[in-house]
């Protein structure tokens, strides 16, 4: 396992992120606990998840799991999800988050939050109020580290301007989406992470499942899969420019002799901008899929022939669903 900077940070991550959404819900506690402890065997050390994630329920399954494997894991959590019916449970204001910091640090069952990721932008609370509830909890000793997770380029940059000009914690990373159906975040935000020493760390790196080989053009989806009607979960049917990336890619990866879940996620590593890539298993064969990434090679031809097919800064498909908000990147 080669290591990466997290950013301009002296911290070290794996080039995959164990993202545990599915803990819970996609899958039961006792198998998402070995999937966890596998990937720790494996080598990697940068679990995230979210208040969210099944009201809590992610966070207190991956508490469980590192009870006695916390020492050497980066441990990453978001906040901003609507936690309650109160009028104040949800988004990024101070009172927010210092309470949100608090539940997930008892629901984590640890005494602090390596990264702690403001899980999406919202126009109606200043920034600086963020950061300065953020920055305190660095003070604290809650939190090690602050990121956010699907930021416009341009909110990124002002975070960056008040951190600097209040002398405050910044941002270290962005989670952005990003695949080989969607390369919006190649126009702006890549440029800008690299200028600012930003990590990358997209999430739905195989476009919910789109990239991972089961499903064909014109053929229904397997039983009881995400897109088993053959369309999107907007109702919008999957588009022909979509259809000729993935066939794309399932060609290159029979050439490489490798899934083409793995080819995929080796595609979104290979660009320098891009630190860890979030990988959502729900199985544990579904994560020794993905684990095989680290194996595959791209090579400067691989990504021309991609770039012909689909062009750089564009997307394919509209795939994405937004749970909290426009996506950012149109």
């Amino acid at each position: 396992m080669e290591y990466r900077a997290l950013g301009r940070t002296g911290v070290k991550v794996s080039p995959l992120c164990l993202g545990c959404m599915n803990f819970g819900w996609g899958a039961e506690e006792a198998d998402s606990i070995k999937i966890i402890h596998r990937a720790l065997d494996a080598g990697i050390n940068f679990l995230d998840t979210a208040d969210v994630y099944g009201q809590g329920t992610s966070e207190t399954i991956t508490g469980k799991a590192l009870k006695k494997k916390r020492d050497g894991v980066f441990l990453a959590t978001k906040v901003h999800g609507k936690m309650g019916e109160g009028p104040n449970d949800t988004g990024n204001s101070r009172f927010h988050i210092m309470q949100g910091c608090d539940d997930s640090l008892r629901r984590l069952g640890v005494d602090h939050i390596d990264l702690y990721q403001i899980h999406r932008p919202q126009s109606s609370v200043p920034i600086d109020e963020t950061l300065r509830a953020l920055d305190d909890l660095i003070r604290a000793g809650k939190v090690r580290y602050i990121g956010t997770s699907t930021y416009a380029a341009w909110q990124l940059v002002e975070s960056l301007w008040q951190s600097e000009k209040l002398n405050l914690n910044r941002f270290v990373c962005e989670q952005p989406p990003y695949n080989l159906l969607d390369r919006r975040i190649e126009r702006e935000l890549l440029p800008v992470a690299q200028t600012y020493g930003v990590g990358i760390i997209p999430w739905s790196p195989l476009a919910g499942g789109m990239l991972s080989g089961k499903y064909k053009r014109g053929k229904k989806g397997p039983k009881g899969s995400r897109y088993e009607s053959g369309e999107f979960r907007s109702g919008e049917a999957v588009p022909d420019a979509a259809w000729d990336v993935i066939e794309a890619a399932e060609a290159m990866a029979k050439e490489k002799s490798c899934k083409m879940d793995a080819l995929a996620l080796a595609w979104t590593l290979a660009h320098p901008a891009v630190t860890s890539s979030i990988i959502g298993p729900r199985t544990m064969q579904h994560l020794e899929d993905n684990l095989k990434a680290l194996d595959v090679e791209i090579s400067e031809d691989d990504k021309k022939r991609f770039d012909e097919v689909i062009k750089p800064g564009t997307h394919a498909a509209e795939y994405y669903q937004a749970d909290f908000g426009p996506h950012p990147f149109r």
